[in-house]
Parts: structure tokens; C-alpha cells; sequence
């Protein structure tokens, strides 16, 4: 239900802001808007998912819990999409998206309504011997062989 009424409100909303904006400044300046806020967008996106994904290889490699810079990544991906899509509202939300600390805020509500087991990384391997191979065979060298299709 919240997401029908998301799908209804934010149109409305983009329409009535391009509508003030537009009788405010006029229409080309309102394009004009528009335009540089996809382009400045994006570049930002850009810069912010680069550090991301360098943070995200870190705490592979760290042997890290890596959902701190995963969720961040789904974060900035998405403002990615809210400010290729024209209009002030979901600029406005995009913007706020590419901010770390209010992308932390959401992650840290998303946490606290999650429930979930711990996983502990570790980069310590167990005590295994690297020459055994374990596996199950049969052996077909007593079975009757099968015939060739394709020979028939």
C-alpha cells in the first residue's frame, strides 16, 4: 500500500514543483535545472560509488563484515536513478542520498527493524590436509559398455 501511494504522491508532487518552479523562472531556466542536476548527479555518483566499491574491496580483504559498504552501494545506486529521473523531489532525495552521514542514519533505521544472526569472518583456515581429495566414483571399467547411437 505504502508503495502505491509512493507511485501516486511523487508525480503529483513533481508535477505541482515543476509547475511553481517553472511560473517562478520560466521554462527554460527550469530545463535548464533540470538538466545540470542530472549531469552534477551523476558525476557524483560516479566519485561516491568509486569510493565505495574501494571501500567494499577493503572489507573483503580485511576478511570484514561487508554490509556497511554493500548497503551504501544500493544507496548510491539508487540516487543514481533519482537524479537521472527529471524533477526536484526526487533530485532533492538523490542529493540527500550521495550525504554519508544520512546514508549511515538510513542504514543504521534499516538495522535496528532487522533481525539477524551474527557471522563471525575470520581469515584463520582450518587445520586441513591439502593432499586428500574427498570424492565419490564408480567404476565402469567392469560395466558393459553402451553402444554408439549413431551406429545403428
Amino acid at each position: 500500500m505504502r508503495l502505491l501511494i509512493a507511485f501516486i504522491a511523487v508525480p503529483l508532487i513533481e508535477i505541482g514543483l515543476f509547475i511553481q518552479v517553472g511560473d517562478a523562472i520560466g521554462l527554460w531556466p527550469t530545463l535548464l535545472i533540470v538538466l545540470l542536476t542530472a549531469i552534477a548527479g551523476t558525476a557524483l555518483v560516479r566519485s561516491q560509488g568509486a569510493q565505495v566499491l574501494s571501500a567494499l574491496q577493503g572489507s573483503f580483504q580485511a576478511m570484514k563484515d561487508p554490509t556497511e559498504p554493500l548497503a551504501h552501494g544500493a544507496m548510491i545506486l539508487f540516487a543514481g536513478a533519482l537524479l537521472l529521473t527529471p524533477g526536484f523531489f526526487t533530485d532533492a532525495f538523490g542529493f540527500l542520498l550521495l550525504f554519508p552521514p544520512f546514508r549511515h542514519l538510513i542504514t543504521t533505521m534499516i538495522r535496528s527493524r532487522l533481525k539477524s544472526a551474527n557471522v563471525n569472518f575470520s581469515s584463520q583456515q582450518a587445520d586441513v590436509d591439502h593432499n586428500v581429495i574427498d570424492a565419490e566414483y564408480t567404476d565402469i571399467s567392469e560395466q558393459q559398455s553402451f553402444s554408439d547411437p549413431t551406429k545403428h
